[in-house]
Formats: structure tokens, sequence, C-alpha cells
């Protein structure tokens, strides 16, 4: 299965192919640390509150960019919760262009990422780690047709 590439397109590799991107939930049920999506990006749930009664305050982090949004919505309201999966992966190679090749626990290959933005740090992390010679894991993240790699450690064995 080595030749095989991992198939992230329609979330193949995530369990999750043909699966809707989102689900609706009432705004009263939201918890801080959850997801939600809030004008059209994903978002993880910073800070929730009672604004007035009956209406719920937003705070989220777009999980691709770190950009803060903020909504307020009736609690009674349902909003759009986007399907967040993460996968661990062994990275493989990076390219001096910034492409990442990496490896499932199966041997399938995703060789389509590029090192990520944000994090702020975490690309210069994976690069240093990557030369050094350590064996690396990376954390790749999906959702609402996007993927990237959200974190990274050096394999203890």
């Amino acid at each position: 299965m080595a030749d095989e590439h991992i198939v992230w397109e329609n979330y193949d590799e995530f369990g999750d192919s043909g699966a809707r991107a989102t689900y609706p939930v009432q705004c009263s049920a939201l918890r801080k640390n959850g997801f939600v999506v809030v004008n059209g990006h994903p978002c993880k749930i910073v800070d929730i509150s009672t604004s007035k009664p009956g209406m719920v305050h937003l705070v989220g982090l777009d999980i691709w960019t770190g950009r803060k949004y903020e909504e307020q919505y009736p609690s009674t309201d349902n909003i759009e919760v986007p399907v967040v999966k993460r996968i661990e992966l062994a990275l493989i190679d990076i390219t001096d262009d910034g492409s990442v090749s990496m490896m499932s626990a199966d041997g399938g290959i995703s060789d389509d990422t590029m090192l990520p933005a944000y994090p702020r740090g975490l690309a210069e992390k994976m690069r240093e780690l990557f030369d050094a010679g350590a064996p690396v894991q990376v954390t790749v993240q999906a959702a609402m047709d996007v993927k990237a790699i959200v974190n990274c450690k050096k394999v203890e064995y």
C-alpha cells in the first residue's frame, strides 16, 4: 500500500467520505472550546456568554488563520457546526519550496500539503526537527473541505 495516496478531498482517511461538512446545533447547546461556523469560517469557540436575555454572544478564532470573529445569535436558533477531524501522520519529507510529504499508519502517502502559515512558528519547528533527523509526527486537521497541519512533535521511542 505504500504507493497509494491518501485521498483528502473526500476525507477517506478521516472516515467521512461523502459526509456533510457541517451540521446544525442549537446555540444554547454550544460550549467553550467547541467548534462553530461564524460568518462562513470554521472557528474554535474561545468565549461564549449570554449578552441579553435570549441571546448568545460567541467569540471564535478561525481554525485556519487565528482571526477572531464575534457574532450574536438568538439562543433558540440553530447554527452550523463544522465536522472537524484530526489524524496523526509521520513526516517523511519537506522540500525547499515548503511541500510536505507524510505517511499514514497503513502506508498511505500524502504529498499535497504545504508547510503551515498558522499557528505561527509551527513551520519553523517542523523544519528544525526534520533537519535534525528526528522522527516527527504531525497532526493534520480537516474541516469544510480544507486540511492543514496544525501541530507537530518529535517522536520518542
